[in-house]
């Protein structure tokens, strides 16, 4: 490597300590600001013209947003329909109803699997506490388990909705890799999907199983009460002041109120399923099919992820809200609230995506493909590692993912469509694990249901991490077999 190439490089790795430094230090900058700032600086430091700087930030802004926003969107509203119409509760208690206590945790994790597909974390945990709760009841009652139900219940539920929204797009981190790293969307859902059941299984269920009896955990009696209905209307639990605010949206005000609307299952599903199904279909035409063919031109089509997420939410606002009895006011009202949850993350990503057009713009990129062609590091591993660091550090799973795809785009230039969604997958995988206090969804499980500091990291950061590193071996494991 030339001289200049470790120059750009030692600018990436100011870079790097820099926007850690402006998330975490007593400035606590927002994570958008911060990377915008250190753009900024990066461009000047590489000896990016300086007429070209602004170009640069606006491009990457608005080439993302253009790509992955609108969808992120139309994902957040479905989500919120999905809530207040009382199908995500529908679901959920349509999979666990007949459950025995032995076989309850694997059907929370299908509940859960489910739920997470258009549901942020932390909204679809929420959605299912008072359903955690109360079939916890019912097992402290009959003292059918060892240990807490709580642990046992939550741990399937923390890993799958995890699982889901770090490795298995419609999430918005998972998009933003896609589009980053310029990967086939179908091929990603399809492996991230193979990836996601064992690691949810492995991180749930199994290792729920293990560590309930280690744990003597139980919410606040109160607490308990509003969720399950037996008190007062249920509410969000109260969460201390966390030390970083993180991308996850932090409201679900219709999660919690009594299901008054009725909704058949068969709905409630389809409204779930029809954008994952659409951008599936589209993968399987562009192999089944010729370019001549109409087929293919039609699913194509329908299964661009703007267009798959609106004909998924058109259907939803129809079939879930509309007939399900709630005013068209209120429906307004609640997909308002709803993009006003998720205005966080559209900042962190169109602060990601200036960031990463800095980088290809200054040259860095080059420097780093350089750079890893000579280490011979699996380029998967290190996806999964700058991932990680860069979560953990920052407190930002977006923000990991955002920097690590940026950073690593001209390497997957090379690869096939198969290795690039793998990367996509590792990607995602590494800004899961680590997930300790400066993360609000650890604070959410912590509070939630009333664990000591101890407890939350032996249960909520063990089961993400757990997740992660499943991930990343599932990753290469598709990738030795392929």
């Amino acid at each position: 490597m030339t001289g200049h190439t470790w120059t750009l490089l030692i600018i990436l790795a100011a870079a790097i300590a820099a926007l850690i430094t402006l998330i975490n230090s007593r400035l606590r900058f927002h994570p958008f600001i911060a990377l915008m700032t250190v753009s900024v600086g990066v461009a000047l430091a590489a000896g990016q013209p300086v007429e070209k700087i602004a170009e640069s930030l606006e491009s990457g802004a608005g080439g993302i947003l253009g790509d992955v926003g609108v969808t992120l969107a139309f994902g957040a509203m479905l989500g919120r329909l999905l809530s207040t119409s009382g199908a995500t509760d529908r679901i959920a208690r349509l999979i666990v109803d007949r459950a025995s206590a032995r076989s309850l945790p694997w059907y929370v994790t299908g509940a859960a699997f489910v739920i997470g597909i258009p549901m942020f974390f932390e909204i679809g945990l929420i959605v299912l506490l008072p359903l955690i709760f109360s079939v916890a009841q019912r097992l402290e009652r009959t003292h059918k388990i060892n240990g807490s139900p709580y642990v046992y219940l939550a741990a399937p539920a923390i890993g799958a909705l995890s699982t889901l929204h770090g490795m298995v797009a419609p999430h918005p981190g998972p998009l933003v890799a896609v589009e980053g790293l310029h990967a086939n969307l179908g091929m990603t859902i399809a492996v991230g999907l193979i990836c996601a059941i064992p690691t949810i299984i492995i991180a749930g269920p199994v290792y729920g199983r293990w560590i309930a009896p280690r744990l003597d955990v139980r919410p606040d009696p109160e607490l308990i009460a509003k969720f399950t209905g037996s008190g007062d209307e249920p509410q969000k639990p109260q969460k201390p002041q966390k030390p970083q605010e993180c991308e996850e949206p932090q409201e679900a005000p219709e999660a919690q109120e009594p299901r008054k609307n009725k909704v058949r299952t068969g709905w409630a599903l389809a409204a779930v399923l029809v954008p994952v199904v659409l951008m599936l279909l589209r993968t399987i035409a562009e192999l089944a099919y010729d370019e001549s063919s109409q087929v293919r031109h039609v699913l194509t089509f329908t299964g661009e992820p703007v267009i798959a997420m609106l004909i998924g939410f058109l259907f939803a606002l129809f079939a879930l809200g509309y007939r399900s009895g709630l005013s068209p006011d209120s429906i307004r009202s609640s997909l308002a609230d709803s993009l006003k949850a998720v205005a966080g993350i559209l900042l962190i990503i169109a602060g990601g995506g200036a960031f990463n057009q800095v980088l290809e713009d200054s040259g860095i990129g080059k420097a780093v493909e350089s750079a890893a062609s000579g280490m011979h590091i699996n380029v998967i591993v290190l996806g999964w590692l700058m991932a990680l660091l860069l979560s953990f550090s920052t407190g930002s799973a977006t923000v990991g993912i955002v920097a690590a795809t940026g950073i690593l785009a001209p390497l997957a230039q090379g690869g096939s469509t198969l290795h690039t969604s793998l990367l996509v997958v590792a990607i995602g995988a590494g800004s899961i694990g680590l997930n300790y206090v400066n993360h609000a969804g650890f604070w959410l499980v912590k509070e939630s249901f009333g664990m000591t500091l101890g407890q939350a990291t032996k249960s909520h950061t063990a089961i993400q991490t757990i997740v992660s590193v499943c991930g990343l071996l599932m990753a290469l494991l598709v990738s030795t077999l392929a």
